[in-house]
């Protein structure tokens, strides 16, 4: 499944980030010959998954005519036998929880083509439709005006990863592939391509579109499809200019001439075999062009080619194009992708929306800012139209996908919009008319997502992993110049390896592996990069530091750097609310402390002090961390080398699981703390989510995705020591896996920050937040005024 899985990635980067529908095909034969219900033959013994989708109108992205792809092909279920037991196999197999009910006699539009299964009978316990009992695989007496379909319930499978659930109405028998072929000898070496001659996949090849009645809208479509947020208008009498030239120079080849002005033979000869070359035979093809298009009318808010009205070239007619060309377009990339565009202008990105949570460049949840505040969406009627226009105000294309059902992980805080209705057309999402809710209309599971179509950059030909035991894991080795080699694994940190997973289309890191000996070396090249250091944003390593010239102490080849990719992280977020309200002052005895003392979680002037006489001040609060993710957080360490404390009586799973700090003005330690994870479990979860982790009996520790863990105020540890603390205007600052020692899909909300005034005896908190929740400017004004943004201090 990997497999299939990383080929379909590949394919998506190909296809220059181009929206089609997710096809594997089966190879298994039908059971034509037996009309008794019996399992349907699995493609997942041949190493292939079967792919279902929901499709039809009118619907909801939650429901529709149910589709299955086999032998290369969508086609139906009959509704004969069909059942709720049905309706839930496959409602889970589309990553929804279960079904709410299901319809007959093509509620949703009749399909087209085969039938797949017919007298279909689950249990409902069966993990695909493919192991149900049927007729088999082709073999139906129905027509589709009995086609099945289904309605989910509208929540999604915690940590559920792929994307069956297809969006856009597109005929792909109309159009399937998309490009621009650039024309300017230039233009061929830079990518992104962002001006070219507007390409059709046909059949085996390549046609073009007539630009008789091409409008701005339709390449304002084709734009979008290929990753770039807004259209550019075209020089048209540069390239009838070039198309003059070309016309030209291939009727009136030159010749060698005698001195009587008579062609010699040789001249003959020549002009002969460069005429019958392969290479001119294809330059003259290309100037004649195969227009199999010639009329398309988008309104410009189609989000495929597709989907616009189109006016095929009748089989029999002949391919030309009178009074026209080929369709050029040009397209203005985002700022992400201005580098080698050679463009000087530069479009602004929107300030009040961003993108988080998700593996890859273009996909997130969608989060808004209000009142200097981040906060998300919720997904009541969230579909394409709506996501688009968040995908261009950030400086992608159109949407590939509107996601519902927190698919990118759950926000945390104020959610502001719901049922979003955007026309397409929109600047923002703010200009698009939508409601304002209460926390009973919507709740963090219905945060709505977005997946961005983006240029193809060609990114992934520069890298690659190698030795692993899949495609997701392997020692890195990039392309310097013409050679391959290895990098140095010094200074090799999860941020670096998030960018290499990130570049290959893997998703995110797992982990960074420092020592790759215990993978396959029998190819290992030599190191050809060292120094580097992301911020873990970048696109590829190349745009991270890095030395000039290889400098690595350790060089050999056990020491080269490596990845372990995954399509979901984890991501812890501590509860801000709950530290303000349970904050307080204890003056903890001396005698109390000796467990504390062992750990390290005292100032270092406790060291000195006259044990077991007098105290210690303690600043305590509870602190409760969620995981908000697409998968459980768990220690790096397997269990055999967790750490037992006696004094405690537990194990240290991570040695600094949180940060505690006091800090100044200007942003200078007072006072610290820290904690170990001594017991990283489920204290409890939200609806529908089971715990998976105790710590009680040397259980497994970690926390599950929609649990969250509970470090009360009156355990050891959960505290500052701020015995040595002078009053004054203070920042509190919590860290959670501040060493990002497990990874994570965000690191920027592990910080939490809190404003506090300390008068010797008693101290007031207000304004905790976590590290991101605010815009930048409040966070500026957050940190060089402490203390000072309420007034209302309590």
């Amino acid at each position: 499944m990997e497999k299939s899985r990383r080929g379909v990635q590949l394919a998506f980067s190909l296809l220059f980030g181009l929206w089609l529908p997710c096809c594997l095909t089966q190879t298994t034969p039908s059971n034509a010959a037996s009309a008794t219900p019996t399992p349907s033959p699995s493609p997942q013994s041949l190493g292939e998954r079967l792919k279902v989708r929901l499709t039809g109108y009118p619907r909801k992205h939650n429901e529709g005519r149910v589709e299955l792809f086999y032998k290369g092909e969508w086609g139906t279920i009959c509704d004969d036998d069909f059942s709720i037991s049905n309706a839930n196999v496959l409602c889970r197999q589309l990553g929804f929880v279960s079904a709410t009910g299901w319809t007959h006699s093509a509620k949703y539009g009749k399909g087209q083509g085969k039938i797949w299964l017919d007298n279909v009978l689950c249990n409902g316990g069966e993990k695909s439709i493919e192991f149900c009992k049927s007729r088999g695989w082709g073999n139906s007496d129905c027509t589709h005006d009995e086609d099945a379909g289904v309605v989910c319930k509208d929540e999604r499978i915690p940590g559920f990863v792929d994307s069956n659930v297809i969006d856009a109405h597109v005929d792909e028998n109309k159009v399937e592939e998309v490009r621009l072929r650039p024309v300017v000898v230039t233009a061929k070496k830079k990518l992104p391509v962002t001006e070219g001659v507007v390409e059709v996949k046909f059949k085996e090849g390549w046609v073009q579109i007539c630009d008789v009645g091409w409008t701005i809208k339709n390449t304002r479509v084709v734009c979008g499809m290929l990753g770039f947020p807004h259209e550019r208008k075209v020089n048209k009498n540069f390239y009838k200019h070039l198309k003059k030239r070309a016309a030209e120079k291939v009727s009136r080849p030159k010749v060698n001439v005698s001195a009587g002005g008579r062609q010699t033979p040789k001249a003959k000869a020549n002009s002969k075999s460069k005429q019958s070359s392969p290479g001119k035979r294809l330059y003259l093809e290309r100037q004649k062009n195969h227009f199999h298009i010639h009329s398309v009318a988008c309104t410009g808010t189609e989000i495929h080619l597709a989907a616009c009205p189109l006016e095929f070239n009748k089989p029999n007619a002949t391919s030309t194009c009178e009074g026209g060309m080929a369709a050029v377009v040009s397209c203005m990339p985002g700022p992400l992708f201005m580098q080698n565009s050679g463009m000087k202008k530069k479009l602004k990105t929107s300030s009040n929306v961003r993108l988080k949570g998700g593996a890859r460049l273009g996909e997130g949840r969608v989060e808004v800012l209000k009142d200097n505040e981040w906060g998300t969406v919720c997904d009541d009627r969230w579909n394409l139209q709506s996501a688009s226009v968040v995908c261009r105000e950030l400086g992608f294309g159109s949407a590939k996908e509107a996601l519902t059902g927190a698919r990118m992980g759950q926000g945390m805080g104020p959610i502001y919009m719901n049922e979003v209705k955007c026309l397409g057309q929109e600047k923002s999402i703010w200009n698009c008319p939508f409601k304002n809710i209460s926390s009973e209309d919507c709740q963090h599971v219905e945060d709505a997502a977005v997946r961005c179509n983006i240029p193809y950059m060609g990114l992934e030909n520069t890298i690659r992993i190698v030795g692993g035991r899949s495609n997701y894991e392997g020692r890195v080795e990039v392309q310097v110049g013409s050679k391959w080699g290895t990098v140095c694994s010094t200074g090799w940190t999860t941020k670096e390896a998030m960018v290499v997973c990130r570049q290959l289309g893997l998703g995110y890191s797992l982990h960074a592996i420092t020592e790759t000996w215990y993978w396959d070396g029998s190819n290992v090249t030599e190191m050809v990069m060292s120094g580097v250091k992301c911020t873990g944003s970048e696109m590829s390593l190349t745009q991270c530091q890095h030395h000039k010239t290889v400098n690595c102490q350790k060089a050999a080849a056990k020491f080269s750097a490596g990845v372990i990719c995954s399509e979901t992280a984890s991501d812890l977020i501590l509860d801000a609310p709950l530290v303000q309200q349970t904050v307080y002052i204890e003056d903890r005895p001396l005698h109390m402390l000796y467990c504390a003392a062992e750990e390290d979680c005292l100032s270092k002037s406790a060291a000195k002090a006259n044990w077991p006489y007098g105290h210690r001040r303690l600043l305590r609060f509870s602190s409760q961390i969620h995981n908000i993710g697409r998968a459980d957080f768990k220690p790096k360490a397997g269990r055999h080398s967790w750490v037992w404390h006696a004094c405690h009586g537990h194990y240290h799973s991570m040695n600094i699981f949180t940060h505690y700090d006091l800090l100044n003005a200007n942003g200078t330690k007072v006072a610290e703390g820290h904690k170990a994870s001594f017991c990283l479990e489920d204290s409890d979860c939200q609806e529908g989510v089971s715990k998976r982790y105790e710590c009680a009996n040397f259980g497994d520790q970690g926390i599950t995705v929609g649990c969250w863990d509970l470090y009360r105020h009156d355990i050891d540890c959960q505290w500052i020591d701020i015995t040595d603390v002078k009053p004054g205007n203070y920042i509190m600052q919590i860290v959670i896996n501040p060493d990002h020692e497990v990874a994570e899909s965000d690191f920027t909300n592990n910080a939490m920050k809190c404003n506090c005034k300390y008068d010797g005896h008693r101290i007031w908190f207000h304004n905790c937040h976590v590290g991101d929740a605010f815009s930048e400017e409040a966070e500026r004004r957050f940190e060089k005024y402490p203390g000072q943004l309420n007034n209302q201090i309590s």
